[in-house]
Formats: C-alpha cells, sequence, structure tokens
C-alpha cells in the first residue's frame, strides 16, 4: 500500500467522524432546527467523506484533486453551518471544542492530501 493511500484514509476516517458528531449533535435538536440548519450542516459534513471517496474512484489525478478540492469546500461549508447554530444556542462550548479539533486536525490532512496528488501514476 502506498503512503498516498494511507493519507487518503486517515482523512477519509477524520471526515467520517466529523460527520458523525454532528449527526450525533443535531438529533437531539427540536425539529425546526434539524429541519432547517440541521439537514443543511448534516448534508455538508457528509459532503466532505463523499467527496473524497468519489475522486479516488475517478481514476484520473486531475479528477481526483477536483473532487478533493469540493471536499474543502465542503468543509467551509460545514464552518459555515457550525458558526450559524453556534450563534443560534444550538452548541454548546463543549461541542464546539469537540468539532473544532476534529476539523484543526482533518483541513491541514485534507491540503496536504490535495497536494500529494499529483500527474503522475503511482506504482
Amino acid at each position: 500500500m502506498s503512503s498516498k493511500y494511507f493519507q487518503q484514509l486517515r482523512v477519509y476516517k477524520l471526515s467520517e467522524k466529523l460527520a458523525d458528531e454532528i449527526w450525533i449533535i443535531v438529533e437531539g435538536w427540536n425539529l425546526f432546527a434539524k429541519d432547517t440548519i440541521g439537514k443543511q450542516i448534516v448534508r455538508s459534513a457528509d459532503s466532505i467523506g463523499a467527496n473524497i471517496t468519489e475522486g479516488v474512484g475517478r481514476g484520473s489525478y486531475q479528477d481526483n484533486r477536483r473532487f478533493i478540492r469540493m471536499a474543502r469546500g465542503s468543509l467551509n461549508e460545514t464552518q459555515h453551518w457550525l458558526r450559524r447554530a453556534y450563534q443560534r444556542n444550538l452548541l454548546n462550548t463543549e461541542q464546539v471544542d469537540i468539532l473544532k479539533k476534529i476539523i484543526n486536525d482533518l483541513r491541514p490532512q485534507l491540503n496536504s492530501y490535495l497536494k500529494s496528488v499529483g500527474n503522475v501514476p503511482e506504482e
């Protein structure tokens, strides 16, 4: 197995961890919050890992890089919804700290993974 594979796996696992934490939090919200911001934040968080996986499956380095960039955009969108949720008192400080730690680990690894995907085939 190549180092890129393990790097991609680490980034994917972190994206799953973030999405799962968000899911657990949103499950506890009232119906209005779930139906509005909850659906948006769950979709954007789930899209991070989905885009990473889809990029790997596309077969070309250009497509893979494009999907990694989309995953990065979904991470940005997720952060937007987290800020909105916090402003609307849907997240407490402990939840923010947990999510912030995952995001602060995921973001640089996602950027590093993007940089590692080149134009030459792996062995």
